[in-house]
């Protein structure tokens, strides 16, 4: 049987050939080829190797091929194509979550939004807030020695609309009526704020590299009466009892908010709500 068929192959062969002859003639390309005879590289490549391409279609090959790439490029740099819920008008919500961006987490032009705590509370919040802008859920990440937590949304667009809307919240929360502000002193004390309680102190602390925004904050705790003190380079504080019953009204630390009693330093050695803290610290005061 092997000689009858001989021919049928060669035939075959032949035909292969004079068919990647004929399409690199035409300009055709390998993987133009390769598409159109269905035959592997290697293959075409044998018959084809001494018909050159002519300039305008290895021109042609080389914009194709440099297309490509450009478009792998963005992919790689976050391009998405989930969309998201732009807003307009601000509700409280959206403060808070915008807010806790700005001061527990980062806004990424080039590559998303992302929010880092220890306070699950805290985690599972920002969370659930961004549901309302963003339907997909964030990249996890904790970090097993600090024990904080990282939720990461990954989408450029994404990034560059929420580091507009943070930066006119920043220009726009002085306006905004009291509701909004709260939600903007709750989210700072909460990402930002601590409760210092001892024998001689009863301090409600919050710290933040810009300047600028511990002036927003002082301000802002003076429209809903509570009175603070800056304290330089990067503090403010709020004592007295009647200071500490105003935030406490007005604001408070979140409920599952905690103090790490795991440090070195900590005074209380377990991880109290920072809102037990100060319960605790205005029953202190003897008048």
């Amino acid at each position: 049987m092997g000689p009858a068929f001989e021919p049928r192959r060669a035939h075959m062969r032949s035909s292969f050939k004079e068919e990647c002859v004929r399409l690199r003639n035409k300009g055709y390309s390998i993987t133009e080829i390769m598409r159109a005879t269905g035959k592997p590289k290697t293959s075409i490549y044998f018959h084809i190797k001494d018909i050159p391409l002519s300039a305008e279609r290895v021109q042609a090959a080389r914009k194709i091929s440099g297309d490509h790439i450009r478009q792998y490029a963005l992919a790689r740099k976050g391009k998405s194509n989930r969309t998201f819920n732009r807003f307009g008008a601000w509700t409280p919500p959206l403060v808070l979550l915008v807010a806790h961006f700005i001061f527990d987490g980062e806004i990424n032009v080039r590559r998303g939004c992302f929010y880092n705590n220890r306070s699950i509370a805290l985690i599972q919040r920002v969370e659930h807030l961004m549901e309302e802008v963003y339907a997909f859920p964030p990249a996890r990440y904790v970090n097993r020695i600090t024990g904080v937590h990282r939720i990461s949304f990954f989408n450029v667009a994404l990034g560059a609309y929420m580091f507009n809307k943070s930066r006119e919240l920043l220009e726009q929360i002085a306006g905004m009526p009291e509701t909004h502000k709260r939600e903007f002193l709750r989210a700072f004390f909460d990402d930002e704020g601590c409760m210092t309680f001892t024998r001689k102190k009863r301090l409600i602390r919050g710290y933040q590299k810009d300047i600028s925004i511990l002036f927003l904050v002082q301000c802002l705790l003076s429209d809903l009466t509570i009175a603070s003190t800056i304290c330089m380079p990067n503090e403010i504080s709020i004592s007295g009892k009647d200071n500490l019953l105003r935030f406490q009204k007005e604001i408070n630390f979140s409920k599952g908010v905690r103090i790490n009693g795991n440090r070195s330093n900590s005074i209380w050695k377990e991880s109290l709500e920072k809102r037990e803290l100060l319960e605790r610290a205005i029953k202190s005061f003897k008048n």
